[in-house]
């Protein structure tokens, strides 16, 4: 007998079931697993925001029901953020609305915005959250393919006129998860300007903005003048300060769009945890140098990995946002025959790059969510067992 629906029967199999099996015997029979599949930092949440948890957890009146549009500290904090990083001017109210880490508003935003049958036009490879709220929202998807020729942006003006036509919703990441693509503000001047074009509303899924290096900063889309009338950005403190169990996130920019997101949102949830919403205040509008030191830990991993990988033949640029590496396989395999043979042979988890949609067949994502120590073991693992021919 079938209790399932038809949205969640439409959604795939889970693509990583077959190695998680795998890692899971593995483990069982003794194995050392490096697991670097994982987007989950390793690095702890600095301790002048653990500490701000707990003492908002002692008050009585944060214990009570949140407000599912979140607390005025939180957004203001949002908006001085915003003011700061980028000379943006938001208005708390309207144009800043809390979320349950931004996967939640990501996956809300699309049936707030989006009808049966209507399009989503998504980047390929990409976050895979973006595709199935699509599916759950019963709405259709285009792949926009990012290629490494393209810089991996997307080429809007190879999308159909016909899919154009009944486009509701566009989603962007810069940047990129899994490619670490980054851009200039340039880049978002062309979309806004497409999307005002086409009507096409534009989410920005910012997720990684303050992890950066090299003096690269990555813009926000809401600098282009006019982007507040198609866009909106969606923002987390996972990344950025290793809150990802604090399911804290924001949504900001248009604020009709907010509105409505703020009305789904007001008919199935009540909001996070009020002293988390206050952490993540005191973590925005508190000292940074914790985004620095992090910062610096994970250029000193990606400096190991992109070097471990070369002396295998495989060579990637370094990427200027991010802490993923998306890395071309060996000749001879697809995506999901390395990630197996390298998870079979060493204990090594890397992600195939066709987790992420069709582009993203021959390449694999490394995360650096592990010490560099670990790095270094898992490369000597794949050089000593795997033989590597590239072209």
């Amino acid at each position: 007998m079938n209790f399932t629906s038809n949205r969640v029967g439409q959604i795939p199999p889970y693509l990583f079931a077959e190695i998680n099996k795998k890692k899971a015997e593995m483990l069982k029979a003794g194995i050392d697993i490096i697991d670097l599949g994982i987007g989950d930092p390793d690095l702890p949440t600095p301790k002048h925001i653990v500490d701000k948890l707990a003492e908002e957890s002692q008050d009585p009146k944060n214990l009570k029901y949140p407000s599912f549009v979140g607390c005025p500290e939180f957004k203001q904090a949002v908006a001085n953020f915003y003011q700061r990083e980028y000379g943006v001017i938001l208005d708390p109210d309207t144009e800043v609305l809390a979320l349950i880490g931004s996967k939640e508003g990501i996956a809300h935003i699309v049936p707030t915005l989006v009808d049966p049958g209507d399009y989503v036009l998504i980047p390929d490879p990409s976050y895979p959250v973006y595709r199935m709220a699509t599916l759950l929202a019963n709405g259709q998807y285009h792949n926009m393919p990012l290629t490494k020729e393209n810089s991996f942006k997307p080429d809007f003006e190879a999308i159909p006129s016909e899919i154009l036509g009944h486009s509701k919703l566009m989603f962007l990441n810069y940047p990129g998860n899994p490619t670490s693509a980054t851009v200039d503000v340039s880049f978002f001047e062309k979309a806004v300007a497409f999307g005002k074009k086409h009507n096409i509303p534009i989410a920005h899924d910012s997720a990684y903005n303050m992890v950066t290096f090299d003096f690269y900063k990555a813009p926000s889309i809401l600098e282009v003048e006019g982007a507040k009338e198609i866009a909106v950005e969606f923002g987390s403190l996972s990344k950025t300060y290793s809150m990802t169990g604090f399911r804290i996130g924001y949504v900001v920019g248009n604020k009709e769009i907010i509105k409505a997101l703020s009305v789904l949102k007001s008919n199935t949830d009540t909001g996070q945890f009020t002293p988390i919403q206050k952490a993540a205040a005191y973590a925005l509008n508190g000292n940074q140098s914790c985004v620095t030191e992090y910062n610096g830990i994970y250029k000193e991993r990606m400096k190991a990995m992109l070097d471990g990988l070369k002396s295998i033949g495989i060579k990637v640029d370094p990427p200027k946002g991010s802490f993923f590496i998306w890395a071309p396989v060996p000749n001879g395999y697809t995506s999901s025959e390395f990630v197996t043979s390298v998870l079979e042979q060493t204990g090594v988890i890397i992600t195939p790059g066709t987790a992420f949609g069709p582009s993203g067949e021959g390449y694999f994502r490394v995360s650096l969510s592990v010490p560099t120590e670990r790095l270094y073991e898992a490369v000597n693992r794949i050089k000593e067992k795997l033989k590597i021919v590239m072209s």
